[in-house]
């Protein structure tokens, strides 16, 4: 919605912090739903899907504007956040999560590019201190399990 946030906006509060793109063939898209779909079964079996700030924060600043990020996330489960910035916020974020990204410019196209990028799901606890990750493999049943062992 363009307001600016710090970790301080969600201090007290679980984070599941993915990085990637709107423009991502493939494993973004597929990540936000196993996301939507965890927090949905983790809710289902009685878990507060309240306590948890899903997070979808774009390795593309370029092309990633508030509006886009809006407007992609409408597609994903209801409260899932996006955030962008510019390109110095996301080198700044990238660095304190430590996630890899790299544009790679298609051969056949002078505009278009793809971003190569850290696929992981990290999992941050109410402090703000790491409290885990999950791989692009885990299943939502999975990622639901442990949310439920780290929270509750």
């Amino acid at each position: 919605n363009g307001q600016a946030v710090t970790e301080a906006s969600y201090a007290g509060r679980y984070m599941m912090v993915f990085f990637g793109y709107t423009f991502c063939p493939d494993v973004c898209p597929q990540g936000l739903q196993v996301i939507g779909d965890a927090l949905d079964i983790y809710a289902e079996k009685g878990g507060d899907a309240d306590k948890i700030v899903p997070l979808f924060v774009t390795v593309d600043p370029e092309r990633d504007t508030p509006e886009i990020m809006k407007d992609y996330l409408s597609n994903f489960r209801p409260g899932i956040q996006g955030l962008s910035g510019s390109i110095e916020q996301t080198t700044a974020i990238g660095k304190a999560y430590r996630v890899y990204y790299a544009k790679v410019k298609d051969p056949d196209s002078s505009a278009d590019y793809l971003m190569d990028h850290t696929s992981l799901i990290y999992f941050m606890g109410p402090d703000g201190g790491y409290a885990g990750h999950f791989s692009h493999t885990s299943t939502s049943e999975q990622i639901a399990e442990k949310l439920a062992k780290q929270i509750n």
